[in-house]
């Protein structure tokens, strides 16, 4: 099943973000590889695709997992927890519609 997985960013997270974006997208990568990943991106916390200094005020991640108990467990070891990055996590599953 799919599952949406949505990341909030605590307030100045850019430096914690970038300390470990690269053991992020590693992980994002994996999902890829394994046919899983629908989707995966950040939320600029301005109006422009490349924020600057302004950073980001979240992540939005749609994949596929076994149960929402996976998906949890998953998000829960994401390097953006870790870093200190992210305030919250919110795991739902998600049915795609469209397209």
């Amino acid at each position: 099943m799919l599952y949406s997985i949505v990341g909030i960013d605590r307030e100045n997270s850019l430096d914690a973000r970038m300390s470990v974006r690269a053991n992020h997208v590693d992980r994002l990568n994996q999902l890829k590889q394994q046919g899983r990943l629908i989707i995966a991106g950040p939320n600029p916390a301005i109006d422009s695709d490349d924020p600057g200094e302004a950073g980001f005020s979240g992540s939005i991640i749609i994949a596929e997992f076994d149960s929402l108990s996976a998906a949890q467990t998953w998000a829960d070891a994401d390097p953006y927890i870790e870093s200190g990055a992210y305030a919250s996590v919110s795991v739902k599953p998600f049915r795609k519609v469209l397209p």
